[in-house]
């Protein structure tokens, strides 16, 4: 049986407000009364409740900073503001969303009992609207998925699954069915990346193939460039769609969005695909002409990533192209802070490019953490996570200072990441390379089934170090251990974060064009 609707009552005169709150508690609800504004963000922060009465006039910290500090840890919970007068403030107050309704005293028990079903059964009509869509389009996802779909075709499909993902809230049967049909998909996906991939690397300008990550410069930066219009271009490492969707709806208001997709290139990690965008280049055609930059390995991030502003350089040469570049690396805290601080710097540039190393961070600590993989067990929680984080950071405020120029701002990712949960079982020597969803190396094995087995590393546009070597890409969620301790490295590995392989969460990324509406 579900429990009873709780309401939290903010109002410095709740005495005279107690037969109200007897009229809602024989009516069936929960109601948690408190006298001020500091107590009722203490409350929303301690529990969850389903609809907020807040008084406008509270001594102290009146309803306004009170709605304020709520909104920001419980945005979803519908706030009604209690006032002495019906102002226009209010009013707009309610149209743009920052409280859901609003009541002017004296107030009677009817109405207030009115409010809160309405409000209420508007929440759960829009969750049965969102459930009855997607299982009206489970049918429609299931037909496609049995039939050769097109790479166009494979990036809306990913974002219907994105989408019914974000919307899908408070039923469980319905979110079961979408996890499901989320993993029948990524099966089908591995399959026809397996089939398509060396055939986009063959293609020749004009063939059909989906933009790739050494496309990105040159069809969504350079098109931007045009005299006294600075560009910005940022790369957030190891961002998920579903993770960019949560960061867009705080810059509605700020900028125009334009929204394109590309494919990341594989494997789907830092040193090939990063690299593969700042220098346009496939990774077999820099390991030639930067071979040096190659053969250093890729140990950590000063390794083989460590030339992306010499790279994007010379393919503004090959593109005949001699702007201003600024290129910066934001990997701790004090990075971000202090490049927030100069946004007018890079504004000064034609091209300014920024790498930005937070989600990245944020995943691989979720993979380490006992504590962050307990405040985010799933892909919902981590999408809230990042949220929080976007909402209070340093980049956050560098898009609002952005806001204010006239500028273009480019903003995409490197690749994604999938939670990974299943294990592989896979054969290497000692000088195999030690990622966990994809490995190469003298004769690597896997079950085929689990991974993509790249015989001829050049045909995947990869560098191909000697006769012998081959590379292993995971598909799917699997993530690789070898055969000794195979148990305690499953367990220690099992539902951590993990980037490399091919999968819809890594491969299918947003790039989006951001214009200031100032």
């Amino acid at each position: 049986m579900p429990g009873k609707p709780k309401i939290l009552w903010a109002d410095d005169e709740i005495d005279l407000l107690r037969p109200h709150i007897l009229f809602l508690e024989t009516r069936g609800y929960d109601v948690t009364s408190v006298t001020n504004g500091a107590d009722a963000i203490g409350e929303a922060d301690r529990a969850r409740y389903d609809v907020i009465l807040l008084d406008e006039q509270m001594p102290g910290m009146g309803g306004i900073d009170t709605l304020e500090e709520i909104r920001r840890k419980a945005p979803e919970t519908p706030v009604v503001m209690v006032t002495k007068s019906e102002e226009e403030r209010l009013m707009e107050e309610a149209l743009g969303g920052q409280i859901s309704d609003y009541l002017t005293k004296p107030v009677n028990p009817s109405q207030i009992l009115l409010t809160i079903k309405r409000l209420l059964d508007h929440n759960r009509l829009r969750t049965e609207k969102v459930s009855r869509d997607y299982l009206q389009s489970f049918n429609r996802i299931t037909q496609a998925l049995m039939n050769p779909l097109t790479h166009a075709e494979w990036i809306e499909v990913y974002r219907q699954l994105v989408q019914y993902d974000i919307e899908l809230k408070g039923d469980e049967g319905a979110r079961n069915i979408l996890e499901d049909q989320y993993r029948e998909a990524n099966r089908a996906f591995g399959k026809f990346v397996e089939t398509r991939y060396p055939a986009w690397i063959r293609a020749r300008p004009g063939e059909d193939r989906p933009t790739l990550s050494h496309d990105v410069i040159p069809k969504y930066v350079i098109p931007n460039m045009a005299p006294g219009t600075p560009v910005v271009f940022l790369v957030i490492d190891c961002m998920r769609y579903d993770q960019w969707l949560e960061m867009e709806t705080l810059l509605y208001d700020l900028f125009d969005i334009e929204k394109d997709f590309y494919y990341s290139i594989l494997p789907t990690a830092t040193p090939y695909s990063r690299n593969a965008i700042f220098s346009g280049l496939l990774p077999a055609d820099i390991a030639k002409r930067y071979r040096e930059t190659w053969e250093s390995g890729e140990d950590d991030e000063y390794s083989r990533n460590r030339d992306e502003e010499r790279f994007l350089r010379d393919l503004m040469r090959r593109n005949r192209l001699d702007p201003k570049i600024r290129y910066q690396k934001l990997v701790k805290s004090r990075d971000g802070r202090e490049f927030a601080r100069q946004t007018d710097a890079f504004l000064a540039q034609d091209l300014s490019a920024i790498v930005i190393n937070f989600v990245d961070i944020l995943a691989h600590s979720r993979s380490d953490s006992d504590v962050l993989r307990e405040i985010a067990p799933d892909e919902r929680a981590y999408r809230a996570l990042t949220r929080t984080w976007f909402e209070h950071s340093w980049l956050y405020q560098a898009f609002a200072e952005f806001a204010q120029a006239e500028c273009a701002i480019v903003v995409t990712t490197d690749h994604g990441a999938i939670r990974s949960l299943r294990s592989a079982k896979v054969h290497g020597d000692r000088n195999t390379s030690t990622a966990l969803r994809y490995k190469y190396g003298r004769s690597v094995k896997c079950n085929e089934k689990q991974a993509i087995l790249v015989a001829d590393p050049e045909s995947y546009g990869l560098p191909k170090n000697d006769s012998s070597t081959n590379y292993i890409i995971a598909k799917e969620d699997y993530y690789f251990v070898y055969p000794t301790n195979f148990h305690h490295y499953q367990n220690l590995y099992r539902d951590t974060m993990q980037h490399g392989g091919a999968s819809l969460e890594e491969m299918i990324l947003p790039v989006v064009t951001l214009r200031p509406k100032a």
